[in-house]
């Protein structure tokens, strides 16, 4: 009984932070925005939306350790690494502030250093958002599975 309160109780929380996260609407497409204001910006977008997914994802992984626990230790693991994502994306974003002309595609006379720079925070945002969805997709298979009928 005690297990289902704690089972009711999440996922109200999941719920709300559900919606909450479809408001927030972060796009992960990366503009031609060559400007320090817009960094400036697209930084605190992103951890706003990023404390919320990991706060709704720690909530998903206390629900699963009440169902089954091997499966929330995967999940928490994936957990672990979407922060790490995150604080690397938040990284790089801080470097394209620094120096926002390399996200300029019309320029053709960008240093090497400055091309890699514009390749590594779109690495790190696809990265970022593969991952994000990997989980999604992962933790819908686990409600189909174990949550769905209940």
């Amino acid at each position: 009984m005690e297990s289902e309160q704690n089972t009711d109780k999440i996922n109200e929380k999941l719920e709300t932070l559900g919606i909450e996260l479809s408001k927030i609407q972060y796009d992960f497409k990366i503009k031609n925005k060559p400007t320090e204001k817009y960094w400036l910006k697209r930084i605190e977008e992103f951890k706003y939306y990023h404390e919320n997914v990991l706060e709704y994802f720690t909530l998903v992984y206390s629900l699963m350790r009440l169902i089954d626990i091997e499966q929330s230790g995967i999940f928490l693991l994936k957990v672990s690494k979407l922060k790490q994502l995150g604080l690397k994306l938040l990284e790089d974003m801080g470097k394209i502030k620094k120096n926002p002309s390399a996200m300029d595609l019309k320029d053709k006379q960008q240093s090497k250093w400055t091309v890699e720079l514009r390749e590594q925070v779109i690495k790190s945002n696809d990265n970022c958002w593969r991952h994000e969805k990997h989980m999604n997709v992962f933790f819908r298979d686990f409600h189909n599975q174990y949550l769905k009928n209940q």
